[in-house]
């Protein structure tokens, strides 16, 4: 009995102490899903806090799953961006383990926006969604396979790693 309430103990102190963003140099890494019209694919994530409240990062998808009619190469298929992040969990004050950040990101394909949440579990480990959309596309021609991938409303749900 004492062990089961020292492992219950243990827990309990590290998920009370997970912290979803800690301000400056505070690192963040995030693997997941992508969901688009068009395709599905994968999404990874690096953001770096540069003060309470504001973060800067990469993103990069690549599409895996082409809808049929859509013949994408490497370069249509992959996409990379910079972001900055407005990281607002301490300002709304929901729950210390929990992050919501609104931001605006400058990619290969198309200047846009993106909304997302984190909650962390420990120290360490949380899960993230986070949709993003496009404000500006370089391009309108519907000719090109990528207009269709990567210009649209895209849906991501995955896991985020402290660093």
């Amino acid at each position: 009995m004492k062990n089961i309430l020292l492992v219950v103990a243990l827990l309990a102190i590290s998920f009370g102490n997970a912290q979803a963003f800690e301000g400056k140099g505070d690192t963040k890494f995030q693997v997941g899903a992508n969901f688009q019209e068009y395709a599905t694919g994968i999404n990874v994530s690096y953001d770096y806090g540069l003060g309470e409240n504001m973060s800067v990062g990469l993103s990069s998808t690549y599409a895996l799953g082409i809808s049929d009619g859509l013949d994408a190469d490497f370069g249509d298929r992959f996409d990379l961006k910079a972001r900055f992040n407005a990281n607002l969990g301490n300002v709304i004050n929901i729950d210390e383990n929990f992050d919501f950040y609104p931001g605006l990101s400058l990619s290969l394909k198309n200047f846009g926006g993106h909304v997302g949440a984190r909650y962390f579990f420990s120290q360490g480990f949380g899960v993230y969604s986070e949709a993003s959309f496009p404000l500006a596309k370089y391009s309108n021609d519907k000719s090109k396979v990528g207009y269709y991938i990567h210009n649209q409303f895209a849906f991501n749900i995955g896991a985020v790693f402290n660093l």
